[in-house]
């Protein structure tokens, strides 16, 4: 079956009407079904569960069992068993089905004991044409997520982004959500040393951050109508991606919100390490990447 990219072209990242969930048979498969069928209730959305891997009556009756535990409808579940590499055949049913949101929890390479998800996650963040949330703690009963933070980075993308985060918190029921701009200007330190006083060094400091905090405003400003949602805004200082990991983490955040990358990373990318490098290397919560098609 071939599928028609027009549908995915200019697509806005939200609402959620498909939502697949990657499904690997490790001690997490109930709590990634759980935590997938919680979101497709909230978003009324159809729920895809596709595992890449060789079907067998066990694995049948393992899935089963979980979708009669969880009390989960199997008339609304669409399961979908396909075989090949796990990356591209995953890509390839969300463009087919045109999924608007994947989720992957702890993967298990077929006929291994090694659970991946980072190498997994970076590869799809950067080829997938729909949004991605990985799970660090995948709950049976669905996340309760109280607090959210997105990334507020200089990106034509990143209205969206907020956007999306904005409409998940709604479904969710989040009420608190923090938009927060990471400031790294590395070589500024050094010439304020040589050349000010301490004085003006604290003003110059001050001035940036009002600076940065206006911009932060006038982008949330312009975000979608957000309810009874309180919406903070924050500057944090330190490198793209290591600054917001540590201040979701700090924060206790039960979801991050970034943009998806730019494209494909190089080769000096790899060397030097790529701001969502930072966060896939070490997730401070769950993650969600939202892919901009507009």
């Amino acid at each position: 079956m071939s599928f028609d990219l027009a549908k995915l072209k200019k697509r806005p990242p939200y609402p959620f009407e498909t939502i697949a969930v990657a499904v690997a048979f490790s001690p997490r498969l109930e709590g990634v079904v759980g935590e997938a069928w919680r979101l497709a209730k909230s978003f009324d959305a159809q729920l895809l569960l596709m595992h890449i891997g060789n079907r067998s009556r066990e694995k049948e009756n393992q899935l089963n069992e979980h979708l009669e535990k969880l009390k989960i409808d199997e008339s609304k579940v669409r399961i979908i068993w396909n075989e090949g590499d796990t990356e591209d055949a995953l890509l390839e049913l969300c463009k087919l089905h045109v999924v608007d949101l994947l989720m992957l929890g702890a993967l298990q390479k077929e006929n291994m004991l090694q659970y991946y998800l980072g190498s997994l996650a970076r590869n799809i963040s950067r080829r997938a044409k729909c949004s991605v949330l990985l799970l660090t703690d995948p709950d049976p009963a669905g996340t309760r997520y109280k607090r959210i933070v997105v990334s507020g980075v200089e990106n034509p993308k990143t209205l969206h982004t907020i956007d999306t985060a904005i409409y998940f918190a709604e479904h969710m029921k989040c009420k608190e959500l923090t938009v927060a701009k990471e400031v790294h200007h590395p070589g500024l330190a050094m010439t304020m040393a040589g050349e000010s006083t301490a004085p003006e060094a604290s003003k110059i400091k001050k001035e940036l951050k009002e600076e940065e905090m206006h911009k932060v405003h006038d982008l949330v400003e312009h975000c979608r109508k957000h309810g009874d949602i309180e919406i903070c805004e924050k500057v944090i200082q330190g490198k793209p991606g290591y600054a917001i990991r540590s201040y979701a983490a700090a924060k206790k955040a039960d979801l991050l919100v970034i943009n998806s990358p730019d494209g494909k990373l190089g080769i000096f990318d790899r060397i030097f390490t790529h701001d969502i490098e930072y966060i896939l290397e070490d997730l401070p919560c769950n993650i969600l990447i939202v892919h901009s098609r507009t």
